[in-house]
């Protein structure tokens, strides 16, 4: 809890305002066929300054978020996500010139080989997420011009993005996804050789 704490308040205090680019369709990804896609947010922390969000509210958006971005791969072997919510801020109206908060998200993602039964990445990858800005929301924060639900799609969007290129990145360094020998069918839907609902509950 408290390493999530510290990690909100480093990012509350950082003002770059690169923008990502969302809704951007990640490099190629080889064989993936996206399986099961399991979001929990049992253990999330909410920052120190920021408006309320359910549990479900974020695992609603995040699992939708996941099925639209890496939900068309049609890839023949199977990958299982399961990513666990750690800690977010949704900036609240801020005071133009003085106080300019921005929203955040932390969490942790791991990705499952359906026929190996086995993780791809034995250590639990956590991703730092900042919404982008705008000469709007510069001015005052996200929160004067954004609703809660717009921050949270706007971090899920941008989420998306940065576990896109860590994927492919992967892919192109370690060949995560590249075709086996044995397989030689599209994988069936709801096909399960592993939980990763419990690996999301313990990230």
């Amino acid at each position: 809890m408290t390493r999530i704490l510290a990690l909100l308040a480093t990012l509350l205090t950082m003002t770059a305002c690169t923008n990502l680019n969302p809704s951007q369709p990640p490099e190629d990804l080889g064989e993936f066929h996206l399986g099961h896609n399991i979001v929990v947010a049992s253990k999330m922390r909410q920052g120190p300054i920021s408006r309320d969000a359910t549990e479900q509210e974020w695992v609603d958006v995040l699992t939708e978020a996941v099925d639209r971005r890496f939900g068309g791969f049609e890839g023949d072997q199977l990958y299982h996500f399961g990513m666990s919510v750690e800690g977010y801020m949704l900036a609240p109206k801020g005071v133009p010139l003085i106080y300019n908060p921005r929203s955040m998200l932390i969490i942790n993602l791991t990705v499952w080989d359906d026929a190996a039964g086995e993780k791809l990445n034995e250590k639990t990858e956590t991703f730092q997420v900042l919404e982008d800005t705008t000469a709007e929301t510069a001015i005052g924060g996200s929160g004067r011009n954004r609703t809660k639900e717009q921050q949270m799609q706007g971090l899920a969007e941008n989420a998306m993005d940065q576990i896109g290129k860590w994927l492919a990145e992967q892919h192109r360094e370690n060949g995560w996804f590249d075709k086996r020998p044995e397989a030689t069918e599209k994988p069936a839907a709801g096909a399960a050789a592993v939980n990763p609902d419990t690996e999301a509950s313990n990230a």
